[in-house]
């Protein structure tokens, strides 16, 4: 019942996001690969790294990761014993990803876990290093661990029906005590999981249904992808070169490539790097020099593409929040209705 809410609920969560963005269909889907180890069940957290990719399993699965190459093959995987809820993994480094336990359906948890591991080919057990993370005013579930590409700062999205909040871990955190996250500002609702764009600007957000593009760390939307049909898509992970994947619950399910549309796939490309000017050849005869005409100087400065905000942003009009809650509210009242009336025919 909670995740036909969830499902319903998402498409109603993304009104005040999808108002004034640079929205669309994914231009073309298209399958990369599919599972074809049968310990992959509940594919929840995606990782693109070159020709491999790393998933792990949802809640309920023991501790551990699996390589997974392109041809659908597992060639590596980790196991480190007991686990609470695995939801998500991130990239770190090279040789390494970070697996979320951050899992929390009941909000029971007094913290969560990020474990690094290691990335090999071949199975082995491990022991990796932890960071206990703790949120500000109590427990939150979440699904998303998204990783900065430049600053290598963790981020937790957290999974709420009416929309869910983007928390940074300590810029140095310590494995040896619980490091406190920091609410930095608000993202849309029922978040399953998040990446961020090689350029460390722009991170994408997902639900069941669609993708969300925010500009970082200004965490404005700027554009939406709907995503392509899946038993339970959940897992979301963007290569080296930009490009976006998505994975699936369920047993033998495939990993697809999502083209974002034109507009959308524009505005989180780097932009290339200035070529250098050749000298010009001087010339016996001096000619005059034209005067450059004065170009304005900005007056405020940008909060795209620096690291971090400080503070929650709170500038966001309140009336798109007052109609995505009457919005849920709505459905939700229709669902229970539908069912007190089916239980008594």
């Amino acid at each position: 019942m909670m995740l036909l809410v969830e499902r319903l609920l998402a498409g109603a969560m993304v009104v005040p996001f999808a108002l004034g963005l640079a929205a669309g269909p994914a231009d073309r889907k298209d399958v990369v690969l599919t599972f074809t180890d049968a310990r992959i069940v509940e594919s929840s957290g995606l990782v693109a790294r070159g020709e491999v990719f790393v998933t792990v399993n949802d809640s309920g699965d023991d501790g551990r990761t699996f390589v997974v190459d392109r041809s659908g093959d597992t060639v590596g995987s980790a196991s480190w014993g007991e686990a609470t809820d695995v939801e998500a993994v991130a990239p770190w480094g090279r040789d390494s990803v970070l697996v979320g336990d951050i899992g929390d359906n009941a909000g029971q948890r007094d913290s969560v876990s990020v474990l690094r591991v290691p990335v090999e080919r071949g199975d082995r057990a491990v022991t990796p290093d932890v960071f206990e993370l703790t949120y500000p005013g109590g427990p939150r579930d979440a699904e998303a661990l998204l990783v900065h590409p430049v600053t290598r700062r963790i981020y937790v999205a957290s999974k709420e029906l009416f929309g869910g909040t983007l928390y940074a871990a300590p810029r140095e955190p310590s494995s040896t005590r619980p490091n406190r996250l920091q609410a930095l500002g608000t993202v849309t609702g029922i978040v399953t999981d998040g990446a961020f764009f090689p350029d460390g600007r722009h991170l994408v957000l997902r639900d069941y249904g669609r993708a969300v593009v925010f500009a970082f760390p200004s965490l404005e939307p700027i554009g939406e992808v709907d995503l392509p049909d899946q038993p339970q898509g959940e897992g979301i992970a963007v290569g080296a070169d930009g490009t976006v994947y998505v994975s699936t619950e369920g047993q033998f399910t495939s990993v697809l490539r999502v083209a974002l549309p034109a507009d959308l796939r524009e505005a989180v490309t780097p932009a290339p790097s200035p070529t250098s000017t050749p000298t010009p050849t001087p010339t016996s005869t001096p000619t005059a020099t034209p005067t450059p005409e004065p170009t304005s100087t900005p007056t405020t400065r940008s909060r795209e593409g620096s690291e971090l905000p400080e503070t929650t942003s709170t500038d966001r009009p309140f009336w798109p929040w007052f109609l995505t809650g009457w919005l849920g509210l709505g459905l939700i009242v229709v669902l229970i209705w539908s069912m007190r009336r089916r239980n008594t025919t």
